[in-house]
């Protein structure tokens, strides 16, 4: 207690001698008031100043970091230039007489990618399929992927980095396949400071795109986007980044499903589609898609419930987060319907407590809503019955 007293009353001390030092030191012209504000910019232009010095030497800490993790996995790769060695040359000219696509590498993960619709308001869908069928592919990855580079300033700049850093990893992924480079990717759980930083970099960059969103969409963002598709992907890569990152993943798909229903811009319908694409791309690694599905029930539930009590009190609703609701119920329809598709469906993905509550009284629901919101109760009746259309598929 008498510790306490004391911080007390250093502190008032303290704070009684700073008076005293500004008023002597104040310059004649200038009130004290003046003097202090004028002091206090002062300090603060100071404190930014550091914490941009910081943000570059942790920025090259961690560019640091990740020239050497790369090194360590595969030796062999050539950072210098972004260019494999000569062994490398020789796999990619192999895949110049027989091309294997990588979407179909994704594919053989039990993960869609050549659904158009998810690409197309990022402009990727162009890009995707252009390199799919082009024998050069490959090549012409590796030849612009410039050397890693983290001191950038800019939003956008921001996800340059990243994006050359996990390019380059998923390239020595997939030249390891080849035979002809030999990675080691147990190195990633020696070091999952780097590769959680990488990715939280990645999706804090689509986050700040995404909460204000500049058309037409830069060809980094456009990458940035296939980096952490293809990256989530991956049969092996995914592994590692959905065990250390899990949880900003999480955050990641909160925070996108949060942009859609809070956006009231007038023209926000193209930035909520870019959105919903990246969610329904997101979906497409089976672990991610589970959470997301409970997620948008929870959510579809919610506005539901509110939106009934408002209607049998004659109460005032939010229009917009109605309208923002259908971009949510697509994406939930979409990836049900993927579900249902699949041959390999367990019954505990569809057995969550999320599932149980939306279906709960849902037809009381469907039946007050339906002559005052038609369209909403028709997209609450289709997800009713892909849930139960999945659990007798199941049965």
């Amino acid at each position: 207690m008498d510790i306490i007293k004391n911080q007390v009353w250093y502190l008032k001390i303290s704070k009684l001698a700073l008076a005293f030092a500004i008023i002597h030191s104040k310059p004649p012209g200038k009130s004290c008031k003046e003097y202090t504000e004028h002091l206090a910019k002062t300090v603060s232009e100071q404190d930014f100043g550091w914490k941009s010095k910081v943000e570059v030497l942790e920025a090259e800490v961690l560019r640091l970091r990740q020239e050497l993790l790369l090194n360590k996995i595969c030796p062999r790769f050539c950072l210098e230039n972004g260019k494999p060695d000569a062994s490398a040359e020789i796999l990619l000219d192999q895949e110049c007489i027989n091309p294997m696509s990588y979407s179909s590498q994704l594919e053989d993960s039990g993960c869609d990618v050549s659904n158009d619709y998810a690409f197309d308001s990022l402009g990727i869908a162009s890009d995707f399929h252009q390199s799919e069928h082009n024998v050069n592919t490959s090549k012409r990855w590796l030849e612009r992927v410039p050397p890693l580079n983290l001191c950038c300033t800019g939003k956008e700049e921001s996800l340059t980095a990243p994006v050359q850093f996990l390019q380059h990893l998923l390239e020595i992924r997939k030249l390891s396949e080849g035979g002809i480079l030999q990675a080691d990717f147990t190195q990633l759980e020696n070091d999952s400071f780097t590769i959680c930083n990488s990715v939280s970099q990645l999706l804090d960059g689509l986050t700040v795109f995404y909460n204000s969103p500049k058309f037409p969409v830069s060809n980094v963002l456009t990458e940035a986007v296939c980096v952490l598709i293809s990256l989530i992907t991956d049969t092996k890569l995914s592994n590692h980044v959905l065990k250390k990152c899990f949880k900003k993943l999480e955050e990641f798909k909160k925070n996108l499903i949060q942009i859609i229903l809070r956006n009231s811009s007038v023209n926000r319908f193209q930035a909520l589609h870019a959105v919903s694409n990246t969610l329904v791309l997101l979906g497409r690694n089976n672990i991610l898609r589970n959470s997301l599905i409970s997620l948008l029930l929870s959510e579809v539930h919610q506005f539901a419930e509110q939106l009934l009590q408002a209607h049998q009190m004659q109460a005032m609703y939010d229009i917009t987060q109605y309208e923002n609701i259908f971009p949510l119920c697509m994406i939930l329809e979409q990836l049900l319907q993927n579900e249902t598709e699949e041959s390999n469906i367990s019954s505990s993905d569809y057995d969550g407590e999320e599932k149980i509550e939306f279906l709960k009284n849902l037809d009381r629901i469907i039946l007050h809503l339906s002559d005052e919101f038609p369209l909403f109760s028709l997209y609450l009746w289709r997800v009713s019955v892909l849930l139960n259309s999945a659990q007798i598929q199941i049965d």
